[in-house]
């Protein structure tokens, strides 16, 4: 028999709730809502409108549950890093944006106490200027940590809002650089050296974990007659997104493409070598305890904010799929490959200038069309992807046969050719909601509507057999 699970998928610009149907052999998405995420500016910073994100949450599951009475579970993941502070069952004020710079003056702070290599000793991150340690560093100076008992990541704020229960999910907490990233737990030792307090970090739990069952207020909200669980599955979205990759053979790489991209390759224990650490490659914790081995390379917001920014000057709309089908039809090698993960490229703003002045101080032409400007982004992804997969495979001394794209980044035809030609191997793209499929499948194998047993890789075979990807092949030199 087929039923239903619930998947609160949020990305960095929308979010969704999905109804994901598993069977035997069998797995179905139906979208049940859809919503913006948009981040608000005050005067103190970039906050996420986490009240609003919530509220959206709410309207989908309600709905969910109308649709689907004997619905089974629920899972919510998100993207990574940001948090909210807690004294008690209070949010101590809304939590930030990791594009805002506040956790700038967070990295010097943390690097005097730990210095950087032996940072990535202990939790294997790459270096990100808004890592969580960062934000709280930057936290301590003004005094918030002293006031919180707790901190939750952003899918485990909402899993404590639906069931009260306070816990934190590995993957999720694998990208907090707060994890012993061998023992997979709280690194007590780096804690203490960093002067952060242990005391506001829940329990850890594993992706299958049931966190608890929806609170009786809230069930009643939702419609729900009888007990609903909360199912922590792989929250950090990637970790999702990777569980859901359609691979078929050992020797694959991925690219979860969406606003970021995450480049890499799959691992059984983590690369900590110096040669890792000066490539700034990242082991972030991925489901059934493996290693997600990638470097975190700038992805479509580079598009979608040179798109804002047209749209802002113009008052127009803009079509996306016929700007990129103009970007196919700009010469090839005509425009300039710029380091598409310069932080220069990090903050909301005109991304088109930017991109315009990166060249220019480097004395290169810069794209002037929108059509080049589009094309230069994409080439510029490409061959960051191919770069990375390139080291990912030297690191950790691990072949690549196929790359997988998966993610909205999967449905743009042109980044999928120009990584197959960059790459030099072949590209399968989709499915594009790999998330939520990670999402549904964890959840489903958790509550038997798959074998408790399942294996990761029959997981995948599973998504490979109802979401068969595209195939793009190296064009001829």
């Amino acid at each position: 028999m087929t039923a239903a699970v619930a998947a609160v998928d949020l990305g960095a610009t929308s979010g969704r709730v999905m109804l994901g149907y598993v069977g035997h052999d069998e797995i179905r998405l139906v979208p049940v809502a859809r919503f913006p995420n948009t981040p608000v500016r005050i005067r103190d910073g970039l906050h996420w409108n986490i009240l609003e994100l919530y509220r959206s949450i709410t309207a989908g599951l309600t709905s969910a549950v109308r649709e689907e009475p004997e619905l089974r579970s629920i899972g919510v993941d998100s993207w990574a890093v940001d948090y909210a502070l807690l004294s008690g069952d209070r949010m101590l004020g809304t939590p930030y944006h990791y594009r805002d710079s506040r956790a700038e003056r967070g990295v010097a702070a943390t690097h005097s106490r730990v210095p950087f290599d032996e940072l990535y000793r202990a939790n294997g991150l790459q270096h990100l200027p808004f890592t969580t340690l960062y934000q709280l560093a930057a936290e301590a100076q003004d005094g918030w940590l002293d006031r919180a008992d707790s901190m939750l990541l952003i899918p485990d704020l909402v899993a404590f809002w639906l069931t009260g229960e306070k816990r934190v999910e590995y993957t999720n907490a694998s990208t907090t650089g707060l994890l012993d990233v061998r023992r997979r737990t709280w690194d007590d030792d780096l804690l203490e050296r960093l002067g952060l307090p242990a005391r506001i970090l829940p329990e850890l739990v594993e992706p299958g974990t049931i966190v608890g069952d929806l609170l009786p207020d809230v069930a009643t909200e939702f419609g729900a007659g009888r007990p609903l669980p909360v199912t922590a599955i792989g929250s950090h979205d990637t970790a999702s997104a990777v569980a859901a990759v359609p691979a078929t053979g050992e020797h694959f790489a991925y690219i979860s493409s969406g606003t970021w991209s995450l480049v890499g390759v799959e691992l059984d224990a983590p690369v900590l070598t110096d040669e890792s650490r000066a490539a700034n490659f990242t082991n972030e914790g991925g489901v059934d305890g493996r290693i997600r081995y990638l470097q975190n390379v700038s992805g479509l917001w580079l598009l979608s904010e040179s798109v804002r920014t047209w749209e802002r000057e113009t008052g127009e709309s803009i079509d996306l799929p016929t700007l990129l089908a103009e970007a196919a039809r700009v010469q090839a090698g005509s425009v300039p490959l710029f380091e598409a993960g310069d932080p220069v490229f990090i903050a909301p703003g005109d991304m088109p200038e930017r991109i315009a002045s990166w060249c220019s101080d480097r004395g290169m032409r810069a794209p002037h069309s929108r059509a080049e400007v589009v094309r230069s982004i994409l080439e510029s992804l490409a061959e960051a992807y191919a770069v990375s997969l390139r080291l990912a495979s030297e690191l950790s001394g691990t072949r690549i046969d196929v790359v997988h794209i998966v993610g909205g980044g999967s449905q743009n035809e042109l980044l999928c050719q120009l990584t197959a030609d960059r790459t030099g191997l072949p590209v399968l793209a989709g499915p594009v909601e790999a998330t939520a499929l990670g999402n549904v499948l964890l959840q489903a194998r958790a509550h038997g509507l798959v074998p408790a047993d399942a294996s990761l890789e029959a997981l995948r075979a599973l998504v490979a057999r109802t979401y068969p990807p595209r195939r793009y092949t190296p064009s001829a030199p």
